[in-house]
């Protein structure tokens, strides 16, 4: 399980520990500087450069991450690699000072900046033209994202970068902690960001690298260790968590030898109509796929004839169940009828609502109910309830929407995109094993299933802890990312196929 923490909470962390340091040697900026610069060697040769000879920039600003950037830069320089500084103001003393010995450059861009000063220009030629550049013009504390100089320098840089052709040499990004200019506890992205193809962050991730829409911009995000994990846990949860394989596996209900077909969890499935009987049949396909063990459908003549004439296995009639899904492709044919009657009756059975009956939720709801919907339908969802917000303000701002609407119903919410959250009333989640494939019709209906299977399958354990649906809803997103891209790696999938995976995904997590 990967864990990710607030710039309040990483400074807190730090204390004690800044407290012991006596210089640069051995302290918190002696190690991540080594760590950085250990990970531009990798780079670099990873890219097929020999790090003696290669040309390497920083963008420095005046924080600790500028300190960090400039140290590595010494590091560097003392290996043979061409170390350059961009300074757009005050820079760290001792760092400056060390990469000078060291044989580096330092470019000024403005004024009040140590080094040779240069046009603008020149700077970012220099830094187009290098194997490798390092961002480290911001750190953790700063808020509102580039603003002068350096935003310039960002806007101009990533300019010049998507404009040249995939096929050309272009310089590795490496961001010092964390991409400049994101909002570190949010993910938001308030200004310029230098994409980054690989993110190096100190003591544990940072919030915002694990929110959208901030996260695209992170790269591959390495941690490095600098000691500070018991302090972290003397202040408390973290604030965002990401499911990896082995935190999916330890959560899949998986029969035993006494078991049958009612122990293993009975859903009930409330989709589809006579315009949309694809939907129906793909939901039920995900919660088999995902190892449901029975299914009682309920819909409209056409919808019902399709899901049994492709699952006969299906029971079409009412009877005791142990959780829902409600509303995928629910359009008319009194399926909205159905879903209230459904929400109604719910009392403390988990249940999934998406699409057609998140119009048909009642006011509020507990923590069993999750929420399933996109930016768009969040915004209709949140509109209805007061909240001035539309579908490009949740995309701007995911987490912010995502726990209004957690706060707002009291249902546990998950918010699909490349970067799923789920936001429960005491845990926020954050997976992003999604391929950009899986935008296609359908995908939705899929999840909806694997995570209403997941919910039957454990609804014992909900009865006694509720927070454990937040959890699942995170190992639902994993597993149906995951089937996305296994259905068809790097190329285009059908909701169909991505149903199709879902045994196998499942079967290679168990193992």
């Amino acid at each position: 399980m990967r864990e990710a923490r607030t710039a309040d909470h990483v400074r807190s962390a730090e204390l004690p520990l800044l407290a012991l340091e006596r210089g640069f040697s051995g302290g918190l900026m002696h190690r991540a500087a080594w760590a950085l610069a250990a990970a531009a060697r990798r780079e670099l040769t990873a890219d097929g450069v020999r790090p003696a000879g290669a040309s390497v920039v920083g963008l420095v600003g005046g924080g600790n991450n500028g300190g960090d950037t400039l140290y590595a830069l010494a590091l560097l320089a003392a290996r043979g690699v061409r170390a350059t500084a961009i300074a757009s103001g005050p820079v760290h003393e001792g760092g400056l000072a060390a990469l000078t010995r060291a044989g580096g450059q330092v470019l000024a861009v403005d004024q009040g900046a140590p080094g040779e000063q240069v046009w603008l220009g020149d700077a970012l030629a220099e830094a187009f033209g290098a194997d490798l550049v390092l961002d480290g013009l911001l750190g953790i504390g700063a808020r509102g994202g580039l603003r002068g100089t350096p935003a310039r320098i960002v806007e101009l840089l990533t300019g010049l970068l998507a404009a040249v052709e995939a096929s050309e040499a272009l310089p590795r990004v490496i961001a010092v902690d964390v991409p400049s200019g994101i909002g570190v506890d949010d993910g938001t992205i308030p200004g310029p960001v230098l994409p980054a193809d690989r993110t190096v962050t100190f003591g544990v991730a940072k919030a915002g690298l694990l929110l959208p829409p901030a996260t695209a911009l992170a790269g591959r995000v390495e941690v490095v260790d600098l000691g500070l994990a018991e302090h972290l846990d003397a202040l408390g949860a973290p604030a965002v968590l990401r499911m990896e394989a082995e935190d999916v596996a330890g959560l899949w209900p998986v029969p035993g030898p006494a078991d049958d077909k009612y122990r293993r969890g009975v859903l009930g499935v409330v989709a589809g109509s006579t315009g949309y009987p694809g939907a129906a049949v793909l939901t039920v396909d995900g919660a088999l796929g995902a190892g449901c063990g029975m299914i009682r459908y309920l819909g409209p003549r056409r919808a019902t004839e399709s899901v049994v004439a492709a699952h006969p296995e299906v029971v079409a009639a009412e009877g005791r169940v142990q959780a829902w899904v409600l509303g995928p492709g629910v359009a008319g044919d009194k399926q909205q009828e159905r879903v209230a009657a459904v929400l109604a009756a719910l009392g403390d059975l988990p249940a999934v609502v998406d699409a057609g009956a998140l119009g048909c939720l009642p006011a509020r709801v507990g923590p069993r109910v999750v929420l399933t919907p996109h930016a768009g339908e969040l915004a209709t969802l949140l509109k209805a309830r007061g909240a001035d917000v539309d579908r490009a303000a949740v995309e701007a701002e995911p987490l912010r929407w995502a726990t209004e609407a957690q706060r707002s119903t009291g249902a546990t919410v998950l918010l699909k995109g490349s970067t799923t959250i789920v936001v429960g009333p005491q845990e926020v989640w954050s997976q992003a094993e999604a391929v950009p494939w899986l935008a296609t019709a359908g995908s939705g209906d899929v999840l909806a299933g694997v995570l209403g299977a997941l919910l039957a399958g454990s609804w014992d354990a909900i009865a006694q802890d509720a927070s454990l649906v937040a959890r699942l809803a995170a190992a639902a997103a994993f597993v149906h990312g995951r089937a996305a891209h296994e259905a068809n790696p790097g190329g285009p999938v059908r909701a169909s196929g991505v149903a199709a995976t879902v045994p196998a995904v499942v079967a290679r997590l168990l193992s």
